[in-house]
């Protein structure tokens, strides 16, 4: 094909200029649909120190004088977008600290999917308890002695375990169990 020299000009300074535009994108000539296609870098998981674990009591727990649900907050405090994936495990922190936490068993509830937190987001998880009976130091139905703690060692895939305090009592629970939903943008009540 023949072209006027106007023609061959305009061809290659647009030439020219998508090489220059795919340099300063970092794209090697040829590859430049294959390179922006899905090729970014997921962020990663959200380390320990990246997040702030707060919890409260559940306004709709069920009947009883214990704990019964709680709804655990994770708040990205870093400057970088970080991902939460997954149920938690959670232990009963005695003394106030992890090494002599008692584990509880955790029945995983939902399906876990991937959640993205930009720095400031947050995301949750609902946890419910096997509820303390009665008044006072109370019982449990199973015939089991009631727990109660000051912290819950709360751990999440990939993001550490963080020892954290109720904003309105201790941890109060029977029979070592908890159900838990998986890590969630949904704020649960």
């Amino acid at each position: 094909m023949r072209y006027s020299n106007g023609m061959r000009k305009a061809v290659l300074a647009t030439t020219a200029a998508a090489a220059a535009a795919a340099a300063v994108a970092g794209i090697l000539p040829g590859t430049a649909m294959a390179a922006s296609a899905g090729t970014a870098t997921p962020p990663p998981a959200c380390a320990a120190s990246a997040l702030k674990v707060t919890a409260r009591q559940a306004a709709h727990p069920p009947v009883g004088t214990g704990t019964g649900a709680a709804v655990v907050q994770f708040t990205n405090v870093s400057r970088k977008t970080c991902v939460l994936k997954g149920h938690p495990t959670l232990a009963g922190a005695g003394n106030g600290t992890p090494t002599h936490a008692t584990p509880l068993k955790v029945t995983p509830k939902g399906r876990a999917t991937t959640v993205t937190l930009r720095p400031h987001g947050k995301a949750w998880v609902k946890l419910t308890f096997v509820q303390v009976q009665g008044e006072g130091d109370g019982y449990c139905k199973s015939g089991a002695t009631p727990k109660a703690f000051p912290t819950m060692v709360i751990g999440l895939p990939r993001s550490g375990k963080h020892q954290v305090a109720l904003n309105d009592g201790w941890w109060a629970y029977c029979d070592n169990k908890a159900t838990a939903t998986a890590v969630s943008t949904v704020k649960p009540s």
